[in-house]
């Protein structure tokens, strides 16, 4: 006998693992935690050759894409797929939900727009950085950008993941109302914390001793990750002991690592390269002393609410967008956009163990949210929207 959900919604994202970001573990989450609460989820994502993800808790739909020299991704390629509109056809969507506004966002407007049934889109990106990044011409960015903001404007509710995000997005044109949805974060601590630093220790290198700092990210330099380098050649100047880890991969890698060596950090910083394990990355979390996460490109940060979950602080630059709703020396560290600054912020929060623990545990209780409270809400809200649109 099949099995009868409350309803049928569609997560479509254009990221999705073995993609790496926090977008794919957002579209990652809702599926799995909405199938949990009886939603029947679906991923609808671009074909990722070679790769199956394995998860029997919700259905997922590839379709046709080729390579993107950028950052891993796939170029999502709907219409070329022969075989998706009969298998789209025969699922019974009752809400839409778009992560992108690319090809996975407008396959998901279409079949909205097809059935009659209301679709949400989440703003997560700083999609002007992106552009400008990528064609380095002003005017040209601004054109692509206004595409973006139509694809928002066309859909029935628009949410993004904090106040700050929401600004932004009205700050590239966007005139309807926005909504602020949390996201979470699934982080386990690991059942056996001192053997787990045993491990990572041993993987990196590293000394029980050492002090540990981790970046986990995609290694671009919109991420702010030259400040953060300029900052740990200053510690090494001052010749305080750290050991600097990056988990990631992305076109500024090679660079970053010229610079490491340039400035002759190559013994104080570690090229962790990608790492999809989520067992050795809560390893990660549970060994290190300091996230270092200075992104101004960033609307919102997963990585900050797991390393919060496992009990220990993030450096952030003051009124980022990822800084919002953390606390300077309470439950986080706050620095200036600037290496000195960052420098000092970090040699400070490592010279007072004390300290450093009591705002890791402060992290812990206010700024760790798990995915199922997140989803759970969502699920409300979900709800609420279909019985509008039924009554309209």
């Amino acid at each position: 006998m099949s099995r009868k959900f409350d309803f049928c919604a569609g997560i479509f994202n254009d990221s999705f693992p073995p993609v790496v970001d926090g977008v794919a573990n957002v579209t990652l989450n809702y599926a799995k935690w909405l199938r949990k609460k009886n939603v029947r989820s679906i991923v609808v994502t671009p074909n990722f050759p070679g790769y199956a993800y394995k998860e029997d808790d919700f259905e997922i739909i590839r379709y046709f894409s080729l390579p993107q020299p950028v950052r891993g991704y796939r170029l999502g390629l709907p219409g070329l797929d022969t075989g998706l509109t009969s298998v789209l056809k025969g699922i019974p969507f009752n809400i839409i939900h778009a992560h992108c506004p690319f090809s996975s966002g407008h396959l998901g407007l279409k079949i909205a727009r097809q059935r009659n049934i209301p679709i949400i889109a989440t703003f997560h990106t700083k999609y002007y950085d992106d552009f400008l990044s990528a064609v380095k011409i002003k005017p040209l960015a601004k054109i692509m950008l206004k595409w973006v903001v139509d694809f928002y404007h066309k859909c029935d509710y628009v949410w993004t993941p904090n106040v700050s995000s929401a600004q932004t997005l009205k700050q590239y044109g966007f005139k309807k109302n926005v909504e602020v949805a949390d996201n979470g974060n699934d982080f386990e601590p690991p059942a056996d914390p001192a053997e787990a630093r045993k491990e990572v220790n041993k993987k990196f290198g590293l000394s029980e001793k050492d002090n540990m700092l981790l970046y986990i990210g995609q290694h671009v330099w919109q991420k702010n990750l030259k400040m953060t380098i300029d900052s740990l050649a200053l510690l090494k100047k001052q010749k305080i002991p750290f050991k600097m880890i990056f988990v990631g991969k992305g076109d500024a890698e090679p660079e970053m690592k010229k610079m490491v060596e340039d400035l002759g950090l190559n013994k104080n910083v570690i090229f962790g390269g990608l790492i999809s394990d989520r067992d050795m990355i809560r390893k990660l979390y549970t060994r290190m002393d300091l996230f270092i996460f200075p992104s101004l490109y960033d609307t919102s940060s997963l990585v900050v609410q797991e390393a919060a979950a496992a009990g220990k602080p993030s450096v952030m630059v003051k009124g980022s967008n990822t800084a919002e709703g953390s606390k300077d020396n309470y439950n986080s560290f706050h620095t200036e956009n600037d290496p000195k600054s960052m420098a000092e912020v970090i040699k400070k929060a490592l010279s007072d163990r004390e300290r450093l623990e009591t705002v890791g545990k402060k992290a812990r209780e206010t700024i760790n949210r798990p995915w199922e409270k997140a989803v759970e809400n969502v699920k409300e809200r979900y709800i609420e929207i279909l019985k509008k649109w039924k009554g309209r």
